[in-house]
């Protein structure tokens, strides 16, 4: 019965199974070919069809469940009815096996802030470049990231791909393809499940970025770091995602641009494995519901050795970007 568990578990187990259709929708968008591309502030700031459809299957759907949520997506979308079609009210049972931290099993539905970010690396969807794109939801607590769901609707895109090439060149019989996509999960104080957990090499400095918001900021205080190499990815998800599969060993972003609901589900399956993602003076980021969105002074995460990223970070990058 759902009154033996916890509204936190109860919660995140639907939070999967809604980000599994959410991954589903994208996959369905870009299949159907249209788009439906709007630009937003800029030429970098886009919003498509899919951005628009995953967040109204995101939040009526947790809306549904937990009407005393607050949920903050990106996209602002003018209220109107849901098509039924895009409502998921299932939930994933293996979540539910898990035992809820003490510290928020007394959590109430109406003490919790969910940041959505629907489709994160909308520019990357745009262009064809499917393994940036994330769905990102988000639970926080107190203003603390706590709870975390990371879709990635192309996940083994490229294998995938691959491997009908083979097929197309009869190089091998045909058989079953990897399956596209997977959904991350984390909850502090328990851990985060569905990757595997590597490290870059040690000695290894490699720093991922942002790929369409470069300036001078980025630029100089990457250099300070003195890198042996930087990959520049779309997605805040995708560039946490880097981290725990040991492909970057920092994410540096020094500079405004990034949101919180960019940041609040990607946070907490980092810190679910030891890592730690900041603003770039070291700051927490808060998530509460009054907070303004906005990253305001950028961010600085790692899977480890956070202080010798933290401490090359030149004072004149720390002035330019107020928290």
């Amino acid at each position: 019965m759902a009154s033996s568990h916890t509204v936190l578990m109860r919660l995140v187990a639907s939070a999967y199974s809604i980000a599994q259709k959410a991954g589903s929708i994208v996959r369905c968008v870009i299949a159907e070919g249209d788009l439906g591309i709007v630009q937003k502030t800029s030429a970098t700031d886009l919003q498509t069809k899919a951005d628009r459809l995953v967040q109204m299957s995101i939040c009526s759907s947790l809306a549904r469940k937990f009407p005393k949520l607050t949920i903050i997506g990106e996209e602002d979308l003018p209220p109107g009815e849901v098509d039924q079609e895009l409502i998921e009210d299932g939930q994933w049972e293996e979540i539910l096996k898990q035992p809820c931290p003490s510290q928020y099993r007394a959590i109430k539905e109406e003490d919790l802030v969910v940041w959505v970010d629907p489709l994160d690396g909308t520019k990357e969807y745009t262009e064809g470049l499917l393994d940036n794109v994330t769905v990102l939801i988000g639970i926080a607590y107190e203003g603390k990231a706590i709870a975390g769901i990371i879709n990635q609707p192309y996940y083994n895109y490229q294998s995938n791909e691959k491997e009908k090439l083979r097929e197309q060149r009869n190089e091998v019989k045909a058989g079953p393809d990897a399956v596209l996509g997977r959904t991350i999960w984390g909850v502090l104080g328990l851990g985060a499940f569905g990757f595997q957990l590597k490290e870059v090499p040690a000695g290894k400095h490699i720093i991922t970025t942002t790929r369409s918001h470069n300036n001078k900021l980025v630029t100089d205080c990457i250099a300070a770091m003195n890198p042996d190499n930087v990959l520049r990815v779309g997605g805040a998800g995708n560039k946490v995602i880097q981290l725990i599969e040991g492909k970057a060993s920092a994410y540096v972003f020094a500079s405004p641009g990034c949101k919180k609901w960019d940041t609040c589900a990607p946070e907490v399956i980092l810190h679910a494995v030891g890592g730690k993602l900041t603003d770039i003076h070291g700051n927490a980021l808060q998530y509460d519901k009054e907070v303004k969105h906005m990253n305001s002074a950028g961010v600085l995460a790692t899977l480890r050795n956070y202080e010798y990223y933290a401490s090359r970070v030149p004072e004149s990058v720390k002035n330019a970007l107020t928290p």
